[in-house]
């Protein structure tokens, strides 16, 4: 009787014990929540890779992580009937050769029971900057955590560089570029936009979320312009959108709309003049408000003048605003655990 209660007890207790998520077997997301007291270098530990390794895994810029942001993390999984390389790749969001160069495997072949290291991608990076694509970048904005709350999505072409500019290739160089400009030129304290997009329709995050952007609006009235940009978000689109220059290519329109529909949904706002913001609204003076009324102004015709069919309130409401709803609608009707995370607005229109 006694070893039987003995045996209940240890079990009890062992119930009990944390198990390691370095080895929960077939972790269906293998992704880690962040909790209170937790560091980068500790997970890394437990998960048995590195701190360099999670921050290009997950897009860090800093080892700064906040309470609720998830990280993609590797994990140990058993072989089960039917599962492929191809599979798992896809399941885990990793790839095939770095599943075959981790563990060791020359071929493709795999046994049932067998164990598996399965790293995630890695995120291209240079410094501070982290190049995506669309999918990417939904999957980075959904699992991170701001410091800094964002009303207002600020909307702007590059005009230089441009698509001339533009090689294929050449997106850290680009990037690099602009954050020279604007801290030698400028006297700026880093790049002054969050996001970058490009004419293949990547996307950048240069500056970081949690600062707001430097220089956008009111260039001449720092007051203004701290004020302004206070609660703001700047995107940058790479090309002189002006009518007769670049014409926007589908895959950087398409990424645009996109980025612009998660940031909507990630802030919990409905496209409108005060949450999507034109360049051209504001004199740049001033830092005053003008939207259509830019006569006697100092303004700019950014984001251009043939952006998404011109570039005053009424081209935004007839040409942009209904697709990043639509876009938004795309998203909450793929990915319904957006409604857990966020405060998402109700869509019927705009």
């Amino acid at each position: 009787m006694k070893k039987i209660v003995l045996f209940l007890i240890s079990l009890f207790v062992l119930l009990q014990l944390p198990l390691s998520p370095a080895h929960a077997m077939n972790n269906p997301r293998n992704i880690y929540e962040v909790k209170s007291g937790d560091a980068l270098w500790k997970i890394a530990a437990t998960y048995e890779t590195t701190v360099s390794d999670l921050k290009r895994i997950n897009g860090l810029q800093s080892n700064l992580i906040l309470v609720g942001q998830k990280l993609r993390v590797p994990i140990d999984y058993e072989v089960k009937p039917g599962d492929t390389l191809w599979v798992l790749s896809q399941t885990f969001n990793s790839t095939v050769s770095s599943i075959k160069e981790v563990n060791g495997l020359e071929t493709n072949m795999l046994y049932v029971g067998q164990t598996l290291k399965i790293p995630p991608k890695k995120l291209r990076m240079d410094g501070q900057f982290v190049l995506m694509t669309r999918e990417e970048f939904r999957d980075w904005v959904l699992n991170h955590q701001f410091s800094r709350y964002v009303k207002t999505v600020q909307q702007h072409h590059t005009y230089q560089p441009n698509y001339q500019s533009f090689n294929g290739s050449n997106h850290f160089a680009l990037l690099k570029g602009m954050k020279d400009y604007h801290m030698n030129g400028m006297n700026w304290s880093d790049i002054s936009q969050q996001l970058t997009t490009f004419p293949d329709g990547t996307v950048a995050v240069g500056r970081s979320f949690n600062t707001p952007p430097e220089g956008s609006f009111g260039l001449q009235n720092e007051a203004a312009m701290k004020r302004i940009e206070q609660n703001a978000l700047a995107i940058e689109n790479v090309g002189s959108f002006d009518k007769g220059d670049n014409e926007m290519t589908a895959e950087q329109r398409e990424t645009l709309i996109t980025v612009t529909a998660l940031l909507m949904l990630k802030y919990g706002l409905t496209p409108s003049v005060d949450s999507i913001t034109y360049h051209h609204w504001w004199d740049i003076n001033t830092g005053e408000r003008v939207l259509d009324h830019g006569e006697g102004h100092a303004v700019k015709s950014c984001p251009g003048t043939g952006f998404f069919g011109g570039n005053s309130t009424s081209d935004a409401e007839r040409n942009f605003y209904p697709l990043v709803v639509e876009k938004m609608k795309e998203i909450q009707a793929s990915f319904p655990g957006w409604r857990d995370r966020y405060v998402v607005p109700v869509l019927e229109g705009v």
